[in-house]
């Protein structure tokens, strides 16, 4: 067995001073002071004992390095479960159940924790480390899930933390700092013409299927959205017009379900916008000042809806109401399977410091690697900076937006039918900026991460017009795509993208997050999960 390496002296000895307060002041005669932290142990009324501090420790310090000991499935099946060991095992993956030595086995539940803690499975040791300030006295706790098996006494809520998560991500945060610290390269690769198309559960991962849109069949039902237009007198510029609104930036896939053209009394009517701001139009065209007017904000599904809504504006009919993805081809499958072990290996990696296990992956489109010339990687990074908005999602969106701005191209010259821009504005890193969308910053791109964002996330992710998200652990208390909302279905957004869950694999490049056992009492369980 290994040796632990923390010292213990009573605290009749010598003791140590720390932010005023001394650990003979804070631990009585029976407590124990412990490892370089000068933690020390007493019992606390209704819960036994419990870890203290007896000084002030910083934020990202670890508090203990705990071997384990491990037992075979067989061993605690027939001996383990049936003693105290039941309360203090963690289930291993290979289906073992691990024992945390040291102080790994008496940190107690809150609900608000200060300790976070990461699974080293190469070295068979779990690390503490403090997530916020800790206070002299305060007792130092983990987070054991929210299936509990007793009545929980006392939290620290009278400590208010640096950093502060929302409570109800800590169950899946704090949880899933257990994700593998070896990523399985072996992925399994498909075999067969790399333009095969795979479908259903040859897939490696689940869409998320979007709510259909309601059929809309009486004016009352239908919802609207104001759109700027322009009345075109003389039929031979709507060429023009269409020309330079393709090159304008104005399109985007707000008004992809309407006609671009209304006629109506001879008059031919320009669809240009859904933007707040009103659009400027060229001046070398002979056509009147744009206006506003409202048109229906999805296709139409019945004739009936159809009949509707061509009273507002021209929209197109979209009978096919069932959901297809788009076709995956086993090449662009193993693009995805490339970039899912790229976040696995890059969350396995924080195994080795205090930040929480998120990661995120904007690679180059499978498709179009012109489109983005060089791919991103962003981590969660709230406790380092002692900044809440700094989330995997919202990092990568900010790299992305900081590379756009240090590459706008300043020497692109102005074309005649071209609206005037601000002079800061450029073609933000696209390869095409005539291109629709180029005012967005994930046009066209697919997002990998770790973690299903969270609703924050997830609607920076629309604004952004991200394509689609693929994630790896679902967050069912506070995710933003399927978990406790999803934010691309709700009514009234102006841009949806697709979502799909990877599938877990036994054994293979996956969180060993789920660790909890059956039938009960385990600390951390990690069997938060539900569907997204």
């Amino acid at each position: 067995m290994a040796t632990l390496s923390f010292t213990a002296t009573t605290s009749d000895n010598n003791s140590t001073s720390s932010g005023g307060l001394s650990t003979k002041n804070l631990a009585s005669q029976n407590d124990w002071v412990l490892n370089r932290e000068e933690c020390y142990i007493k019992n606390a009324e209704g819960k036994g004992r419990g870890v203290y501090a007896s000084r002030v420790i910083p934020p990202q310090t670890v508090i203990e390095v705990s071997p384990v000991l491990l037992f075979t499935r067989s061993e605690y099946e027939d001996h383990g479960r049936h003693t105290i060991l039941d309360h203090y095992t963690f289930k291993w993956r290979d289906g073992r159940m691990a024992l945390a030595l040291g102080l790994g086995s008496l940190f107690n539940h809150s609900s608000h924790p200060n300790l976070i803690y990461t699974i080293d499975r190469a070295h068979e040791c779990i690390r503490y480390t403090s997530a916020r300030t800790i206070n002299p006295g305060e007792e130092l706790c983990i987070f054991y899930g929210h299936k509990l098996w007793f009545d929980p006494v006392g939290t620290t809520e009278n400590f208010e933390p640096q950093v502060s998560l929302d409570q109800d991500d800590q169950s899946e945060f704090f949880n899933i700092l257990a994700i593998d610290s070896e990523v399985d390269e072996a992925e399994p690769r498909d075999i067969g013409d790399p333009n095969d198309i795979l479908e259903g559960e040859a897939l490696p991962f689940i869409w998320k299927k979007l709510q259909i849109d309601e059929e809309e069949e009486t004016m009352e039902d239908i919802r609207t959205m104001q759109a700027w237009v322009v009345d075109i007198p003389d039929s031979k510029h709507i060429a023009t017009m269409l020309s330079w609104l393709k090159r304008s930036g104005l399109e985007s896939d707000t008004l992809s379900h309407l006609k671009r053209i209304r006629k109506k009394d001879r008059v031919s009517t320009l669809l240009l916008t859904v933007s707040p701001a009103v659009p400027l139009l060229p001046k070398n065209v002979d056509i009147g000042d744009p206006y506003q007017v409202s048109v229906p904000c999805n296709p139409a599904l019945t004739q009936t809806s159809l009949t509707l809504k061509n009273t507002l504006w021209p929209t197109v009919y979209a009978p096919r109401r069932k959901w297809e993805p788009e076709k995956w081809s086993i090449a662009k499958v193993q693009w995805a399977r490339d970039a899912i072990s790229h976040v696995l290996r890059e969350s396995a990696q924080t195994t080795s410091s205090v930040e929480l296990p998120v990661v995120a992956y904007v690679p180059r489109p499978f498709e179009d690697e012109a489109q983005l010339p060089r791919s991103f990687t962003a981590k969660d990074t709230r406790i380092s900076t002692g900044h809440p908005l700094r989330h995997a999602a919202m990092n990568i969106i900010r790299a992305v937006a900081d590379w756009r701005a240090s590459t706008t191209s300043t020497n692109i010259p102005p074309d005649p039918l071209t609206p005037v821009t601000s002079s800061s504005s450029g073609n933000l890193g696209i390869s095409d900026p005539s291109c629709n969308g180029t005012n967005y910053l994930l046009t066209g791109l697919t997002l990998f991460i770790t973690h299903e964002p969270c609703i924050m996330c997830s609607m920076a992710l629309l604004h952004s017009r991200v394509k689609e998200v693929f994630y790896v652990v679902p967050m069912p208390q506070t995710g933003g795509c399927g978990g406790s909302a999803c934010l691309p279905a709700l009514k009234g957004v102006n841009h949806r993208y697709s979502i799909a869950h990877w599938r877990s694999r036994e054994g293979g490049a996956t969180p060993a997050h789920w660790r909890s056992k059956e039938g009960g009492a385990t600390p951390a369980h990690l069997d938060e999960q539900t569907d997204a």
